[in-house]
């Protein structure tokens, strides 16, 4: 992976961090007309019309609007489950019952808990440094509990909840590389939007109103946008790597708060901030390489000409530039510094 490329995707992770930062904020209010369930729909709905554009768009080009192949179906149904269902309602639930900023701090716990699944079951490499930066996000977010106060016993039992279930989420979706980011997105906020508002409507009582189109439009912004750049990010950097990046998303919160609602910054949580920045100079300071081998691999994500695997001809201006389209990989050994991303999920010794 190219230098550029790879400041492309820390880039894209820290700007879905700062997207979904502001969704805890902005959904607690409307969780007084709207049930858990119903919220989560609309949220997921709103991300599936914010990206419906851009997915005809790229159906006309020809992109693959539904995954072709099994392994690709299974993953996306992962992460739809986990990820756009499970998660969402057992985050507001907690987000009901404790402060929002509480949930908000409390949410880095998903970064601990996609490290420790990627290694143990998605074969995702870990350097020493890896390992340093992640307990330093860790600790950001544990200072950061301290300033917010005790969320209360169920309302941490459901964030942690969420937590596990975006851990799951995040590495389906890092491994997922038969449709585009975009495409993941789409049917995550379809289908996972779709269920949830169909068991909110269901089970709950229904307010029409102005908090129904907040709902729409926060969903479009905070999880449409931002997961859209998050898998891109997660696809090239690897889930623990782009997850370490994304746990900025509460901080992203406490700025907004200062800059827009003029709360006061805190020493403890300037000190937590710090102690994220230098966790996440960690990664890099990881240096991983070593003889490997490709075997022959076809499949469409997003990727330029200037690395060592993309080296399939193909006509137009857009290969000088970042694209996407269905390609193959002949077999190849070699040896080069890469971090886990679509081609690097090797085992090591």
């Amino acid at each position: 992976m190219s230098v550029g490329t790879r400041t492309y995707a820390v880039m894209k992770a820290f700007i879905a961090a700062a997207l979904f930062g502001v969704a805890t904020p902005f959904s607690k209010p409307l969780l007084d007309t709207l049930s858990a369930n119903q919220l989560a729909g609309l949220l997921y709905l709103g991300a599936a019309l914010l990206l419906l554009p851009r997915m005809t768009v790229e159906w006309r080009r020809g992109s693959t609007p539904i995954p072709g192949d099994r392994r690709t179906r299974l993953l996306l149904a992962g992460a739809i489950l986990f990820g756009g269902v499970v998660g969402p309602v057992l985050l507001l639930i907690g987000l009901r019952v404790a402060m929002a900023a509480s949930v908000s701090m409390w949410l880095n716990l998903e970064t601990v808990a996609t490290a420790i699944l990627a290694a143990v079951l998605f074969r995702e490499h870990l350097g020493r440094w890896a390992w340093v930066g992640n307990a330093g996000v860790l600790g950001s977010g544990f200072l950061l509990s301290l300033d917010g106060g005790w969320a209360g016993v169920l309302g941490i039992l459901c964030v942690g909840g969420a937590a596990i279930s975006w851990g799951l989420d995040n590495n389906f979706t890092a491994l997922i590389d038969g449709i585009t980011p975009q495409a993941s997105t789409f049917w995550k906020g379809l289908i996972a939007g779709s269920v949830n508002l169909f068991i909110g409507l269901l089970l709950f009582p229904v307010q029409p109103g102005a908090a129904w189109l907040w709902a729409l439009a926060l969903g479009g912004i905070s999880y449409g946008a931002s997961i859209a750049l998050y898998i891109g990010a997660a696809q090239q950097l690897g889930a623990v790597r782009s997850q370490m990046i994304f746990a900025s998303a509460p901080f992203f919160g406490v700025l907004f708060s200062v800059l827009w609602l003029g709360e006061a910054l805190s020493m403890l949580q300037a000190l937590a901030g710090g102690l994220l920045a230098g966790a996440l100079c960690l990664l890099f300071l990881e240096q991983h390489g070593h003889e490997h081998s490709h075997d022959a691999l076809a499949h469409d994500h997003e990727h330029r000409h200037d690395d060592a695997h993309h080296l399939h001809a193909h006509a137009g201006p857009e290969a000088a530039e970042r694209h996407s389209h269905a390609h193959v990989h002949a077999p190849v050994h070699h040896s080069h510094p890469h971090w886990p991303d679509l081609h690097h999920r090797h085992d090591h010794q």
